[in-house]
């Protein structure tokens, strides 16, 4: 029996308004979150139960609902507050690890993106 497996949420894509200028809360701009999330298997493997597992489709709302949501400043808040919303909603949820990548990044030069990771253990 798996102690743990993971589960990938890769590149998923909002339109939203967090930064600490007024232009970013007034143009918004596209947020692309990852979330790799460490999962007890308790017996959903033995069982091919989707109960027993985190339902990605609902893991990828409860992101949509976050990102889209309230404005925050920081990517940090924004990622600590998915990893804490993913934790709350599935118990077998471990560790999430979210990374928030903001390609419109306000700096005074070219860049692919900006971006940070936060892990939250349950």
């Amino acid at each position: 029996m798996a102690d743990s497996y993971t589960i990938r949420l890769a590149n998923c894509a909002f339109f939203a308004r967090h930064g600490v200028h007024d232009e970013e809360e007034f143009l918004g701009q596209r947020f692309f979150v990852d979330a790799e999330l460490e999962v007890d298997p308790g017996d959903a493997l033995e069982t091919d139960n989707i109960e027993g597992t985190v339902h990605y489709g609902i893991a990828f709302q409860v992101i949509e609902e976050i990102v889209t949501g309230k404005r925050r400043y920081l990517i940090e808040a924004l990622a600590m507050d998915v990893a804490k919303a993913l934790c709350a909603r599935f118990s077998q949820i471990r560790v999430a690890r979210i990374t928030v990548r903001k390609p419109g990044a306000a700096v005074p030069g070219i860049l692919d993106h900006a971006e940070v990771m936060v892990e939250y253990r349950a």
